[in-house]
């Protein structure tokens, strides 16, 4: 049932997108600084772009730096978590390790008794 929904949203996401970038077909001129300042530098650059290519560039380029300033940020808490990943490891050989040298001597049936309780 959500995967329908989820195919009907991205449905209607793609028609509002093409009528979108339809309705908005009419180009513009992007250019790098405002003409003054390109006057004192000696260089501009310009280029002649559709508006929904202009808006839908935009969009992108802000969830891809959306993506990676999160990506970034949450560096700190998957180091945490791979340390913490490790210490488990650790003590989990740790308790095998006790675990063998305990049941040392004994019959197996009750040794993989002790284990398992």
């Amino acid at each position: 049932m959500m995967r329908y929904i989820r195919y009907a949203f991205l449905a209607a996401l793609g028609i509002v997108l093409v009528s979108v970038s339809l309705a908005n077909f009419a180009l513009v001129e992007l250019k790098l600084m405002p003409d003054e300042l390109a006057g004192l530098l000696g260089f501009n650059f310009s280029v002649s772009l559709p508006l929904f290519l202009v808006v839908l560039g935009g969009v992108a380029a802000g969830l891809v730096i959306g993506f990676i300033w999160e990506w970034l940020r949450e560096h700190k808490h998957r180091r945490q978590a791979d340390v913490k990943k490790r210490e488990v490891r650790q003590l989990e050989r740790e308790v095998n390790k006790l675990k063998k040298k305990q049941n040392e001597g004994k019959d197996e049936v009750l040794a993989l008794l002790d284990e398992a309780g």
